[in-house]
This record gives C-alpha cells, structure tokens and sequence, in this order.
C-alpha cells in the first residue's frame, strides 16, 4: 500500500476512520521551520464539519506532534503529528458491513486487500484521514506563507450556483478566516440554501473548487514526469471525492483558436509577465511567475439516505441498501481545506528539489 507522496519533502498518511487515531509522518523539513499551532488549528478548523449542511460526526481534531519539534522548531527530524478520533459510532456500520456503498471504495478495498479491510467509516479510505493531511499541510502552508507564496481555494460553483472568480491577494485573506469557502454572500447563502434542500431529500450535492497560488517563483518543476501540473494533479487526485482537475482556462481552451488561448510576453523592465493566463503559471511543466490557477472536481457525498442497489460482497447476491449513520449531503466546502494542504506539499517539494531543503527554514532569505 502506498501512503507516501513526495520526492525530497514527504509526507506519509496514517490510521483508520474509527481506529484509535490518524495521523501523518513528514519527512525533508529542515531544521529551524517556526511551527505556529494556532495556525494549524485554525486550518483543521475549516476542514471540520460545521452546522446543518455537514455530517453530525463532531471530532475537536486535537493534534499532538509527537517527534520533530523541539521549543517551538522543527528539528529537521521525521516530524509525527497525531490525531485520536474521539466520536466514532461503529456500530452505524454493523448492519452493512458487507453491503458495498456504490461509488465508495468498499468493493475495491475488498478487491485488493481480500476481505481484511478495516470498513468502519470507510477504514483508510475515509475523508476523515484527511485531518492527518490538513495537519501536516498546515505546517508547511505556514513555511510557504513566510516565504510570500499564499495559496486559497474558494467554492467556484455548487448546486448551480457560482461564485465570483478569486482574483486578488485580498481574496486569499478573506478566504483565509472563511468557515464556508466563497467570496460572494449572496451567493453563499443560495449554496448553502441547495444543500440542505438536497439533504432533506436524503440526496448530496457535488462543486468546483477554484484554487489560486500568489508568489510562487518561476522555474520551479520538471519538463516531463515531475511536471508542476503533474505533480499537484497527482496530490490532488489523492484527496477523496476529487473527480477532475484543470489548470488556467482548462477544457474551455479546446473552444479558443491559437490567438486567443496563447497567453502574450510583456515586461515592465524589471519582470516579463503575461497579459493572460490561460495557461494557469505554468508551461512545460515549469512554473512562468504568474498566479497559479485550477479547479478541482468535487463529486457528491456518495453516501446518501435513498435506497441503492447494491451487492453482498460476502455471498455474492443482489441486494438494497438502506444507508443509516452520520453523513455530509456535500464536503466541497470541507475540502478545499484539504486541497489547500496538498498543495502546500506539493509546492513545497518542487521547491525542495530546485533549491534544496533548507529554503523553507523560517528567516532565510527568499
């Protein structure tokens, strides 16, 4: 099983849905990065369930760093950090334990692991690991931050309702307090409005999440297999419930003629910089200067309360499910919390590999 991602800056994921605890290793921080626990506390906070229009499942998400720390430091050492899963209902799974969920992992799990699989809240495949991976991303978002590169993600559209697009350094602060990820009120209310109009019918809805990176320097990334897109594609596309990723205008350049997608060279004699940015900050596979931009398919919370067909993966006959338990009807506005971590990783590890590790450290030059 593989839990590891990252190439000189690594981080490894831990723990089940309704074990013990969750957590997450990182390894390649250098010594002397200022861990800000208020900071990371305030990360997980976005990504915990909150109000009508999330599950009823209430863990604090009380972290403990249990190695690489020391006064306040990293010291430069695999740093653990710990989360003990304090409100789980295991017995909601007792009467389904062998009825596959569709469009969850459970028949997969089932295909590769034989059967041994933890299945309580989905075990290792649940978005609750996903706190480990805020825990950890929160450490080196902060390093990034220091450094000048902020990164936001806002809901774009959910329920047929959009937003307005993040644009400016000042969306990112907003967004940065923001329990419900959207920079439109109005809009935010309707969202929030279709959510629960969609759970009342035991139903889930899915969104986009747009993310914006601000200050990340240019020449970072690989030509080919460790190509800045490939490298979040690749984090992003680990985050539960991620269905398809795009970068710049995306899908939509396939409609533009050359003249209209190519993003145009100018400088102010001091920086070249491009009059668009339809290719998202990044071409051959390397960072240009510009903001980077994408967008990330969220599917619905495929747990839902109607009744699903669905197979007893234990005798092999067609049955119904009946789905009991404590269930989001949509994450997206939980998960951009997430996406913001894997993209702090990421990044981080693209600018490990081009300047080494010791960048990162807190009060070096950038």
């Amino acid at each position: 099983m593989k839990n590891t991602f990252g190439n000189a800056l690594m981080v490894t994921l831990f723990g089940e849905s309704h074990g013990p605890a969750i957590g997450a290793v990182l390894d390649g921080l250098p010594g002397g990065v200022k861990i800000d626990e208020e900071y990371i506390a305030a990360r997980l906070t976005q990504r915990r369930p909150s109000g009508r229009i999330s599950t009823s499942r209430r863990e604090p998400d009380r972290y403990e760093i249990l190695s690489g720390v020391f006064n306040g430091y990293t010291t430069g050492t695999p740093l653990c950090i710990i989360i003990r899963n304090e409100d789980t209902r295991s017995k909601d799974y007792d009467n389904v334990s062998r009825l596959a969920r569709p469009s969850h992992a459970d028949l997969t799990a089932m295909y590769k692991y034989g059967g041994f699989e933890d299945y309580r809240g989905g075990g290792h495949f649940s978005g609750r690991i996903t706190a480990a991976l805020v825990a950890a991303g929160a450490i080196v978002m902060k390093a990034l931050e220091d450094k000048g590169i902020l990164i936001g993600t806002h809901i774009s559209t959910c329920a047929g309702v959009s937003d307005r697009q993040i644009c400016a350094e000042a969306d990112l602060r907003v967004l940065a307090e923001a329990d419900f990820p959207v920079l439109d009120g109005k809009a935010a209310d309707e969202m929030e409005k279709r959510i629960l109009a969609a759970a009342a019918e035991g139903d889930s809805v899915g969104g986009v999440l747009e993310t914006l990176v601000l200050g990340m320097p240019e020449g970072v990334g690989e030509p080919w297999f460790d190509t800045a897109e490939g490298m979040l594609a690749h984090a992003v596309f680990s985050v539960p419930a991620v269905k398809g990723i795009e970068f710049g205008a995306g899908f939509a350049i396939t409609e533009m003629k050359g003249s209209q997608a190519n993003d145009c060279l100018r400088t102010d004699g001091s920086k070249i910089y491009t009059e668009t940015n339809n290719s998202g900050g990044i071409n051959g596979g390397i960072t240009n200067g510009m903001p980077i931009v994408f967008r990330t398919a969220i599917k619905p919370t495929p747990s839902i309360f109607k009744e699903q067909r669905t197979v007893d993966i234990k005798n092999g006959e067609n049955t119904v499910l009946s789905l009991k338990g404590r269930h989001d009807p949509a994450i997206v506005h939980r998960a951009g919390a997430v996406i913001n971590a894997v993209t702090a990783l990421t990044l981080a590890d693209l600018l490990a590999v081009r300047y080494g590790c010791d960048w990162l450290r807190t009060g070096d030059n950038k």
